[in-house]
């Protein structure tokens, strides 16, 4: 059984990205059958304005700076 583990979570670090896209897909698929297609929309859009912002503080040394 252990053999079997070790070898599935192999395979998902060897396609991680393959599986996080999969995972992706389904999650978007499923909020916008479940929420609307606006609603859906507006999430990705929080969430992708939340990474850049995330990733500029993670650029610019973890503070918030004059910016912001």
């Amino acid at each position: 059984m252990n053999e079997l583990v070790s070898e599935v979570l192999q395979q998902i670090l060897r396609h991680r990205g393959k599986v996080i896209g999969t995972l992706l897909g389904l999650l978007l698929g499923w909020m916008v059958v479940e929420y609307g297609i606006l609603k859906t929309l507006f999430v990705v859009v929080c969430l992708v304005v939340g990474y850049v912002v995330g990733s500029r503080i993670d650029r610019e040394g973890g503070s918030f700076g004059r910016r912001f």
